[in-house]
């Protein structure tokens, strides 16, 4: 087989993926499947495969034995530190603690209440700090339109300008407790925390006032076009809980100590590191003994516990496994020649790193908005980058930067994507429509993040 066979034979793969998760098909099992037919391939036309610890000798148990591996290999690592996300992240919305969090936050909204345009773009900055601490879109999505939807629909905001603004907070997965910033920095062997204050605040920064400028004009334009009046009628969505006020920390709680313990600051004389799951852990326990003071019941506090579980469990059943599937993907598509292929039109177009670089950003965006996943289409092609970054002596943060925020900015245009699906449901719009208020802010903001990072 000649050099670019390989690569050709992964792209009519990754078409046939697009097309089959375009179809909804589950996306575990297509990238799986996909994953292992690109190594059945490989070894046919004896390409070289990707190297197994400990081989069976004979290649139809060997398949099987990628499976085994990818499962410890992810779940000792970054599997389980997103598994402790998720099982936190489910216990605080229990007790309470995610809505305070996010009523405290949208106080501030009250001052705008004679300039409802503007009220409304002031959600997108509100809704990233939250999304740091609740790094769950459909979770997130789900809280401001019990909270903030109410308010912008009395102010006179249209219903996808509302939720088109909501939606916006969840574009950017950043922060220690993302899942797909979890993944980046196992992959580039960086410092969480690190990552998140060195180069990912300084990007999101600046995107985020892009954001408010373009979502202010884009759906000033669309209501226009749409004959928009004020008299629109509010929707009762408030949760109650009679959590107390302190239990805003909770959520922010395991981002305090990821900063206060990490190579930023020396408190302490005696050198203390912390990780993302043991802080994640931590904060459970602090989230249980603030329970334990307010229903004065021990017994109800342990057995709160299972939601912890509960939320670890439905990770591992969906993200997890995600993963993993994705990695098998991923080594189908090594061992084609997929990063060789792309590494040689890069050479060959003069663009060295940075062209490969936009290529696998774009590549990576149209993936999460077929798929509706950012987690999908980051955990697809992120483990392709530390060999492509070997080859131009860069480091893999470089290209994994903007490939981590590009996947989140695709799943907020994409109408298959679960925060789409869910705000629209309970605000009775189409999917489309809110895709079509997202797609100009989001591409304009895709631009200018390359521009940014790049050039």
């Amino acid at each position: 087989m000649g050099f670019y066979a390989g690569p050709v034979i992964s792209l009519i793969v990754i078409i046939v993926v697009a097309w089959l998760l375009l179809k909804k098909v589950y996306p575990h099992a297509v990238l799986l499947a996909a994953g292992l037919l690109m190594l059945v391939l490989a070894f046919t036309f004896k390409f070289e495969l990707p190297p197994i610890k400990e081989p069976t000798g004979f290649f139809g148990f060997d398949l099987f034995r990628y499976i085994k591996e990818s499962f410890g290999k992810i779940n000792a690592k970054v599997g389980l530190m997103i598994m402790a996300i998720g099982g936190f992240v489910a216990y605080i919305d229990k007790i309470g603690a995610s809505n305070v969090l996010v009523n405290l936050a949208m106080k501030p909204l009250a001052v705008f209440k004679k300039y409802p345009n503007i009220a409304a773009i002031f959600v997108i900055p509100i809704g990233q700090l939250l999304f740091i601490t609740i790094p769950s879109a459909a979770g997130l999505g789900l809280l401001l339109m019990a909270s903030v939807y109410p308010i912008l629909i009395r102010l006179g905001v249209s219903k996808l300008s509302a939720v088109s603004v909501i939606t916006a907070g969840t574009a950017f997965g950043v922060g220690p407790a993302s899942a797909i910033t979890a993944s980046a920095v196992s992959i580039a062997g960086e410092n969480g925390i690190l990552y998140f204050i060195n180069k990912q605040i300084p990007l999101i920064i600046p995107l985020n006032i892009v954001f408010m400028v373009c979502y202010f004009f884009t759906n000033r334009y669309f209501d226009k076009k749409d004959g928009k009046t004020k008299k629109n009628i509010p929707v009762k969505l408030e949760k109650k809980t009679d959590a107390p006020l302190i239990y805003a920390i909770i959520p922010v709680f395991p981002l305090i100590l990821l900063i206060v313990f990490s190579e930023l600051f020396s408190i302490f004389s005696q050198k203390i590191t912390l990780d993302t799951t043991t802080a994640m852990f931590i904060s459970l326990f602090v989230a249980m003994l603030f329970e334990w003071v307010r229903l004065r019941s021990l017994k109800k506090v342990l057995e709160s516990l299972k939601v912890f579980w509960n939320g670890m469990g439905n990770i591992f059943k969906t993200v997890v496994t995600l993963i993993i599937a994705a990695d098998i993907f991923a080594k189908g598509l090594i061992a084609l020649g997929f990063i060789d292929g792309l590494v040689l039109m890069s050479q060959n177009m003069g663009f060295g790193y940075v062209g490969i670089g936009i290529v696998m950003t774009v590549v990576i965006y149209l993936a999460a908005m077929m798929m509706g996943s950012g987690n999908a289409a980051f955990f697809a092609f992120g483990p392709l980058i530390p060999d492509i970054a070997v080859k131009f002596g860069i480091q893999s943060s470089s290209i994994l930067l903007p490939m981590n925020l590009a996947a989140s900015m695709g799943r907020t245009v994409s109408p298959v994507a679960g925060v789409i699906i869910a705000v629209s449901e309970i605000a009775g719009v189409s999917t489309l429509g809110i895709v079509k208020r997202n797609f100009i802010p989001i591409g304009i903001a895709l631009i200018f993040l390359l521009i940014l990072h790049f050039i």
